[in-house]
């Protein structure tokens, strides 16, 4: 695994791509237990190399119920991105993940990690790559079907404040779906 996390961060596969530089952010162990597998770095994640060191990365630990020593505790909580590297900004907040990475580096990682027990697909390009066509007709409907993913992938809506529109016009996520999420990645981790 450590020679793989080496060949990851070395990785300038799509740099060409990239308007701040390759700057791979993944967190992995072989003894991890939750997979988070969300979008692509931010700028601050980019700029500090932490996964998830951000306004999202604070919302999604508050639905895990985790504290940041346990989020960040490669050993149990592995964060793999769909892509590992800032992709630039867009019209609508940051472009989506690059493809390369997922295809490239994705089954390489899993294959390493023997005891996970959960994954999180978190936004719509995690759940179309891993649920293919089970995915439902949006990330509301897949959201509101979690159940039928498990026991081994939950999904999830992304963390960012830019949804906090969707947060309140589906109260139902905060009342149903994360009670059962932090149940489930506590009786894993603990």
């Amino acid at each position: 695994m450590q020679s793989l996390h080496h060949e990851i961060l070395q990785c300038t596969h799509c740099s060409e791509h990239l308007p701040l530089g390759p700057n791979p952010v993944v967190q992995i162990s072989r003894t991890a237990k939750i997979l988070i597998i969300g979008q692509a770095p931010g700028v601050k994640v980019h700029q500090t190399g932490i996964p998830w060191n951000d306004a999202s990365g604070k919302q999604l630990r508050h639905w895990l119920q985790l504290s940041e020593e346990i989020f960040y505790d490669a050993t149990k909580i592995a964060i793999v991105p769909m892509g590992f590297c800032y992709p630039g900004k867009g019209n609508s907040g940051d472009l989506p993940p690059r493809k390369e990475c997922a295809p490239l580096w994705h089954d390489k990682i899993i294959s390493e990690m023997p005891d996970l027990k959960l994954t999180l697909l978190i936004g719509q390009y995690a759940q179309k790559y891993y649920l293919k066509t089970s995915v439902k007709s949006n990330l509301t409907e897949t959201v509101a079907h979690f159940e039928a993913y498990l026991p081994d992938f939950f999904v999830l809506p992304h963390p960012s404040p830019r949804n906090r529109f969707w947060m309140q016009q589906h109260q139902w996520f905060e009342t149903k779906v994360v009670p059962v999420l932090q149940s489930k990645v506590k009786s894993i981790l603990y």
